[in-house]
């Protein structure tokens, strides 16, 4: 059963004509129409400080559309109907005088009034300050930015500090685009629902976790934000630690925002802190040199467009990190994340712990650990790897190691798999903050990200060079097998 909201809404969507409204935002937008999910009245202002007009705007979306969403998906009498919605105003974020316009154009101040600031970080205190100046908002207004959030723990405070003055927390939206994926948002009732699970999740059952988030691209034109935020703060503080957050976290004691972000919280104040001397037991940082990808030649990081060639910024990392908790004594946390990689492919893989006693043939004693497989791309699902007996009268019980597999988009018979951004603006509409992310949250995760960063600093140490197409630099795989394990695609 679809669940619907009658609440009437009106978007005011800053950096409109930017490329994160044009792949995501648009799109996402245009699907909750598709799905009946706008209310009639629900209005969306496109601001942005492009000279144009609402007619031009409509049909560059129309245009936009076509390309982002798959043919099967594209209506255009849905699609015209969806941006009949949608009306351009030229604003430079940054003139306090411009927004009177955005005051007038709530010609309907009961609706639910959205700011989504698709725009730097550094414009959210200024694009907040102005709103306020001019009436444009009030105390329901619900304010959505995106992550990362600063670029270091002070900064991230700037940031929230300056949102603060003019919204209080359980107004503001941290978005997470990774949070809205249907199979993170699985793990709560994967872990929680089920007692086979439940009853197994901690450091007596389980021996090791690994967390994979690999990209097959390079930087794509993104060399200036991408060079100064390297792939710990692009990936790792902003959605790696919330995946690790979700497998590690208590039950809440209810599905309430507050309830689920108490139990993260915890996970990240437990983390332990990875000072000097453990750096090179714990954590590689690698940079792609030239390689192939998809069987084509592709370059280095220092030799892509408008590289700066003595650059040490880091596009891969992999880390071992650990909590200091009951639950998780002793379990470590195998995280690694790059560009240049042999395939695009998240996933998150638990190894389970072998039966204390094994009666089997010594020779596949290694198969003895079932292991739970989450991915949550490119096929979102979840696969159970168990031992059953080889089939056969002359195989006696060896054994073979098979999955229990569940593919969302087969067993449900999905058209399709919602965009993580429907989900979201989903919940904004509807006032849920439970798949978004709290100030706390943001800080405590800067904290230990902070540390490693520090110290890489300190230690002046080039990254360690990996051929793109491989799987990051030996010492990754060096720093697992030092442990008697290895990364699941090696097993």
């Amino acid at each position: 059963m679809v669940e619907h909201s009658n609440t009437r809404c009106d978007i005011l969507l800053f950096g409109a004509l930017g490329d994160l409204a044009r792949r995501k935002l648009f799109p996402a937008l245009y699907h909750l129409e598709r799905a009946g999910l706008l209310a009639a009245g629900s209005r969306i202002l496109a601001l942005a400080r492009s000279q144009t007009t609402t007619r031009e705007v409509r049909e560059r979306l129309f245009s936009q559309l076509r390309q982002h969403v798959k043919d099967r998906d594209f209506d255009p009498e849905i699609a015209e109907a969806f941006l009949g919605r949608v009306e351009y105003c030229v604003l430079d974020f940054s003139d306090p005088q411009g927004y009177h316009a955005l005051r007038e154009w709530r010609d309907e101040p009961n609706n639910e009034l959205i700011v989504y600031m698709a725009t730097p970080p550094s414009m959210y205190g200024v694009i907040a300050r102005n709103l306020k100046a001019t009436d444009c908002c009030n105390e329901r207004t619900r304010v959505v930015v995106e992550k990362p959030i600063g670029h270091d723990l002070e900064s991230s405070r700037v940031i929230n500090d300056e949102l603060g003055e003019v919204y209080r927390e359980n107004q503001l939206f941290r978005i997470d685009h990774y949070l809205g994926k249907e199979t993170v948002q699985n793990l709560i009732a994967l872990r929680f629902a089920n007692n086979l699970f439940a009853s197994q999740w901690d450091q007596n059952h389980i021996s090791h976790v690994e967390i994979t988030v690999a990209e097959s691209v390079g930087i794509e034109g993104r060399w200036g934000y991408f060079d100064q935020a390297g792939q710990i703060r692009d990936m790792i503080q902003n959605h790696l630690l919330q995946l690790l957050c979700l497998i590690a976290m208590d039950p809440p004691a209810d599905l309430s925002a507050d309830s689920i972000r108490d139990e993260k919280v915890k996970v990240l104040k437990a983390l332990k802190q990875i000072s000097p001397d453990m750096m090179d037991q714990y954590v590689v940082r690698g940079q792609y040199t030239a390689g192939t990808s998809d069987g084509k030649p592709v370059p280095g990081y220092l030799q892509e467009e408008g590289a700066n060639r003595g650059s040490a910024t880091e596009t891969f990392v992999a880390l071992k990190a650990e909590i200091d908790n009951w639950r998780w004594s002793g379990v470590p946390f195998y995280i690694r994340t790059g560009k240049r990689l042999p395939e695009k492919l998240s996933q998150i893989i638990i190894h389970f712990k072998p039966a204390p006693h094994y009666i089997f043939d010594p020779d596949q004693q290694h198969l003895a650990n079932n292991k739970l497989i989450i991915r949550l791309q490119p096929d979102e699902g979840m696969a159970l790897k168990i031992l059953t007996k080889e089939q056969g009268l002359d195989k006696g019980m060896r054994l073979r190691q098979g999955p229990l597999e569940l593919t969302f988009s087969e067993t449900f018979e999905a058209d399709r798999i919602p965009d993580a951004y429907e989900r979201l603006l989903w919940e904004v509409m509807k006032g849920n903050q439970y798949l978004f992310v709290r100030r706390d949250e943001v800080e405590y995760a800067w904290r230990w990200v902070d540390r490693i960063i520090g110290n890489w600093k300190d230690r002046g140490e080039p990254p360690k060079r990996y051929a793109a197409g491989t799987w990051g630099p030996v010492a990754s795989i060096a720093m697992i097998t030092r442990d008697g394990r290895s990364w699941y695609e090696d097993a």
